[in-house]
């Protein structure tokens, strides 16, 4: 198994959508919120890689976190905030064992939608690339 790095704490968001995550953790810096996780069975599919879909969802969670951040980081009221587009680019795999976490950039913030990217990482690598937009509100 991986060990997660020191930089990481457990994520300070609790939320019915991520408790099948658990253990997750996060990196909190005014640039980004990372997510990462040892990956387990729950987050694989029947062949033991990680399943496009948690891949997805990480990746979503961890860029509206970060729009978030920088919202608050420049004065402004986040009241909500909702996802409008989500592509996301598989380049590799990883199994169950593996650290995997979210290194994202806030590309734009603008009055009403937000672009950013991350990239999902492991010690081997990137295995996807997403990029969203965001309504802000």
């Amino acid at each position: 198994m991986s060990p997660i790095p020191d930089s990481y704490a457990p994520h300070f968001r609790k939320s019915a959508f991520t408790d099948p995550w658990e253990p997750l953790y996060s990196r909190v810096t005014p640039e980004q919120i990372s997510l990462g996780t040892v990956l387990r069975e729950a987050h694989c599919n029947s062949r033991g890689i990680i399943h496009g879909g948690f891949i997805s969802a990480i990746a979503d969670n961890a860029m509206g976190l970060s729009c978030v951040q920088i919202m608050k980081g420049q004065g402004r009221d986040v009241k909500n905030l909702v996802t409008v587009n989500l592509g996301v680019d598989f380049t590799g795999m990883a199994k169950v064992g593996e650290w995997i976490a979210t290194e994202g950039e806030v590309v734009k913030l603008g009055g009403s939608l937000g672009f950013i990217r991350t990239r999902l990482i492991t010690e081997k690598g990137t295995i996807a690339r997403a990029n969203a937009t965001f309504k802000l509100g």
